[in-house]
């Protein structure tokens, strides 16, 4: 059966058929067939998402949906790049920065390649970066999203492992950093090797101070929120209600960049945006379930643990196996697959949970902007007016260095454990 399952799953993906339903197809067929009882069905899928912790997940959409929408995004590029200056590579630096920074508000990678995307893609060719080059950087700085807090992966790892959501966050903050500045060396080196983003005479000098006043609300919102959950005032639930508080007061008594009929198109679109997320959970918690029942996961987990007897080498086959999961499906359905592999594996090499999380969400981020089925880089293409195929040769240099970072964040579990041990959070 355990065949059966993952074969009808990868089957459905191959022929094109949204991942939500390839799973939930494999899934019920399976249960019918193994007569596991069709009727767990209705409420294994309620059970899926009735968890308070989850609630956090449609709210931090709809904040980000708000926060970009009401003119953040524009303010916070405009300080970057007074900050920054006028200077070849300058603009890579710039899109690099302000995707790490926002990902600390939508907490989505492909939200944030797209609301950064529209604004600095645009810029960048101005600038004379070419489209591919341009695409596939925002796509890969956009995945720093799922990393950094608040970041809408790790709510979903920490519903899943009960690990405080608030102790991820924290651990999120230097692997984050890490991958910015794995991303802002290539793209600097690269911009300059080949003369990207010369300077122009009609562009007009940009104040730091009055860009620092038209952004400052903006970059407060992050400070806001994880201030917050740091220092205990509000659970990551809340912190998402102030977040979308925040957003309207900006948007609508600040900015004034929002009305009524904004405002409810900004509904709809998180509303469709956290149904899709919702979807993937409960049919992949139904997919897990059943491979769980029929002892396919056990079977695989003890497979692994015979491989060898060092967690190096064991480390290194899940990253391999999250890689090529990662560049097929996304960060949700890989968690309720294989996080029941894995957590028995962790379990009995005593590795720390909010470590594990951060550093497979790590390895997620890359699969967002590694091709065939790289999200992130299906928004920016579309942006950029481009095929996806015309960004392959110019996102392999990230891929790499993320990759790279990678087996920092996996053998330096410090790294990542530094900022919650400081805050004297426990997972």
């Amino acid at each position: 059966m355990g065949f059966l399952l993952f074969g009808v799953f990868l089957v459905l993906l191959i022929i094109g058929v949204p991942i939500a339903v390839s799973i939930g197809i494999a899934a019920i067929l399976v249960i019918w067939q193994a007569h596991l009882g069709i009727t767990i069905v209705s409420p294994n899928f309620y059970s899926g998402i009735a968890k308070f912790q989850l609630l956090a997940v449609p709210l931090f959409i709809l904040a980000g949906f708000i926060l970009e929408r009401c003119g953040i995004s524009e303010r916070i590029v405009r300080f970057a790049n007074a900050l920054v200056g006028k200077r070849p590579g300058a603009l890579a630096i710039v899109a690099v920065s302000v995707c790490v920074f926002f990902g600390g508000i939508s907490g989505s990678g492909p939200a944030d390649a797209a609301a950064i995307g529209a604004i600095l893609i645009p810029a960048m060719i101005y600038e004379g970066y070419p489209k591919g080059f341009s695409a596939a950087l925002i796509a890969s700085a956009g995945s720093t999203a799922i990393i950094v807090p608040v970041s809408i992966a790790l709510i979903i790892y920490g519903a899943l492992t009960n690990t405080s959501i608030t102790t991820l966050f924290a651990a999120g903050v230097i692997p984050g950093i890490i991958a910015g500045l794995s991303l802002v060396i290539p793209a600097y080196i690269i911009s300059k090797k080949k003369g990207y983003g010369k300077l122009r005479k009609d562009e007009e000098d940009v104040s730091i101070f009055q860009t620092f006043k038209e952004a400052f609300l903006g970059l407060l919102a992050p400070i806001i929120i994880l201030g917050g959950l740091y220092g205990g005032v509000f659970t990551p639930t809340e912190a998402a209600v102030v977040a979308v508080f925040y957003g309207m007061f900006l948007g609508f008594v600040v900015y004034k960049t929002l009305d009524m009929k904004k405002f409810y198109k900004i509904l709809v679109d998180a509303s469709n945006a956290s149904a899709i997320v919702m979807l993937i959970v409960t049919l992949a918690g139904l997919f897990s379930w059943a491979a769980s029942t029929l002892g396919v996961l056990d079977r695989i987990s003890h497979y692994l643990l015979s491989l060898s007897s060092n967690q190096y080498i064991i480390l290194f086959y899940i990253n391999l196996i999250l890689f090529f999961a990662g560049m097929m499906i996304d960060a949700i359905s890989i968690y309720y697959i294989f996080l029941p592999i894995f957590l028995p594996i962790a379990t009995q090499f005593h590795w720390n949970l909010v470590w594990f999380g951060v550093m497979m969400t790590f390895n997620l981020a890359i699969g967002q902007f590694t091709p065939p089925v790289a999200v992130n880089l299906y928004v920016t293409t579309h942006l950029a007016n481009i095929n996806i195929e015309d960004t392959f040769k110019a996102v392999i240099p990230f891929v790499v260095s993320m990759l790279i970072a990678l087996i920092f964040i996996t053998v330096l579990p410090q790294l990542t454990l530094l900022l919650p041990k400081i805050l004297n959070m426990s997972g």
